[in-house]
Order: structure tokens, then sequence, then C-alpha cells
């Protein structure tokens, strides 16, 4: 049994945001997978929710007027089978099949893994390098905003009282991911049910398509480097420019400057440094292969 104080089940998205405006202390549920373990464990946070699983507001993988829409009620089970999402954010799909096993798959929502407000949720780093962006609604109408910044702290997101995530957005460019070559990986303790010691994401673009091209572009993110899920500025604008292999060694040497690992017992801070530097050599070389394999596909035809 779960110690509710209170639980009301929405049925439409209008009727959960005036629920959640109407009660500061309730939070929104959609698979539960967070939700439950923590109400169990006697959080008294956590003892007030409005329901919002099934609503069809929140469901749903489309195409809309050319960005990808994937409605934040969608479980990563749906997700990994969406040809649309492999076509369009196929990074998106690599990071949710490290999400915990297929239970939790079935029922746990995207919705619900960025707005815990978790440093190591599975889909925020490949959804960093692909600057997506976040439909949410509220009592004071609609706002888009880029997921870039919304999580402020450990357990804290840019969510407005009443507001609830509807969607997450991604503007496809021509290529693969955005016309990069993109990777993800999660490192963790064990390879199965268990959270992040660190994840990596890494998006690259090569001016000549060849694997040990020029690198026009990077966009390198991790989850666990930090307090909340980060970007790598110093890291990205130290490779510019460079050869594949030079602008590896560059990014790797600047990204001190982007992230903060903590020692906690599941790791301590400078095996997490050590792990950080390791996974992004190896993402930015994978995506760089992957977009000079899409290249060559491309020319080929």
């Amino acid at each position: 049994m779960y110690a509710f104080e209170s639980y009301h089940r929405a049925q439409s998205l209008t009727e959960a945001v005036e629920l959640l405006a109407a009660n500061p202390f309730a939070r929104p549920m959609a698979g539960g997978t967070d939700i439950l373990v923590r109400l169990r464990e006697g959080h008294k946070d956590y003892a007030k929710i409005v329901d919002i699983h099934g609503l069809p507001e929140l469901e749903g993988i489309t195409e809309d007027r050319g960005e990808l829409r994937i409605g934040s009620g969608t479980t990563f089970a749906v997700l990994m089978a969406s040809p649309l999402a492999a076509r369009l954010a196929p990074v998106l799909i690599e990071a949710a099949g490290w999400v915990a096993g297929p239970q939790i798959r079935n029922t746990a929502t995207i919705g619900g893994n960025i707005c815990n407000g978790s440093a190591c949720a599975d889909s925020a780093a490949p959804l960093l390098i692909l600057n997506a962006h976040l439909d949410l609604i509220g009592p004071e109408g609609k706002r888009m905003i880029p997921l870039r910044g919304f999580h402020l702290g450990p357990g804290r997101v840019e969510l407005r009282q009443g507001e609830i995530l509807r969607s997450v957005r991604v503007k496809p460019e021509p290529g693969q991911g955005q016309g990069l070559g993109t990777a993800y990986v999660k490192y963790s303790m064990r390879q199965a049910m268990d959270i992040a010691t660190i994840g990596c994401g890494a998006g690259v673009r090569l001016r000549d398509g060849r694997p040990d091209g020029i690198v026009d572009e990077l966009r390198l993110a991790f989850t666990v480097a930090a307090p909340t899920p980060v970007r790598c500025p110093s890291a990205e604008a130290a490779a510019m420019g460079l050869p594949l292999n030079e602008a590896i060694q560059a990014a790797v040497a600047a990204l001190e400057q982007d992230v903060s690992p903590r020692t906690s017992w599941r790791a301590a801070g400078d095996f997490r440094m050590h792990i950080i530097r390791t996974l992004a050599g190896r993402m930015i070389r994978t995506a760089a292969e992957r977009f000079a394999m899409h290249v060559a596909k491309h020319v080929a035809k």
C-alpha cells in the first residue's frame, strides 16, 4: 500500500493543469517508476498525486511541421519501436535502450525522465546534443523552452506551478540526427537495471565527410558529470576546426572546465573524471564514424 494523502485521476490535460494549480503540493504522475518508489520509502513530498497516465494529449510520436514531436507520456518501449524517432533522432533510441530493463521501459515515460530533475536521466544527454525544446502548458498558457537550462539542480527543474510537460520537440536537419553523426553510451556498475555512473552523448559533423576529417561541429553532453545534465561548451569550442584525432585530444583536455563530478558511494570523483574523458573520446570517434558512413552512403546513391 502507498501512503497517498490525495489522489486524483485527471480526465483531460486541462483538468490536470487545474488540479495541479489548485494544489501547490501535488505532483503529476505518469509512469510512476520514480514517484511510487519514493512514496514507498516514506517521502511525504510525493503523497499528493495528480495522475496523468494515459492522457491522449500526452501520447504519440509525430512529425509536426518539420519537428519530431514526442508526447511526454510516451514510454521508452514505445519510443524504441518508433521508425519515425529512429529516423530523425537515432541517438535517442540508442539512449532509451540503456534505461533500466524491459519492465521499466514499458512504464517509464520520457516526460518523467526529464521532469524528475535527475542528474542521471538517460534521455537528457542525447536530447541536449539534439538541442531539444520542451512544450509546456500551465495555468498561464503555453510556452516552448530549450531543454538546455531546464535542469536547475538535483531534483529541481524550470516548471512553474501547475505546469505540465506536453511534449519534447526535436528539429531535424538533413542527414542522421540533425545532420550529425551521433552516439550515446552509459557507464554503470551493472549493464542493466542500474542508474548511470556517467552517461555521455556526442554529435559530430565533419567538413569533408572523411572519418579523419576536420571537425566542423561538436556537441558533447554528460549526465552525472555535474549536479545537472550538462553540455560542454569549452570542449566543443576546443575541437572546432581541427582534424578528428587532434579534436578529440583538445576536447578531452578542455573537459575539466565543463564538468564537476562528485564523489559518492557509487564512484569517487577522480574515477568519474577518468570515465568522462574515456567516454568522451570514444563517443566523439563513434559519432564521427557514423557521420562519415552516412555521407558515404548518401554519395553512393
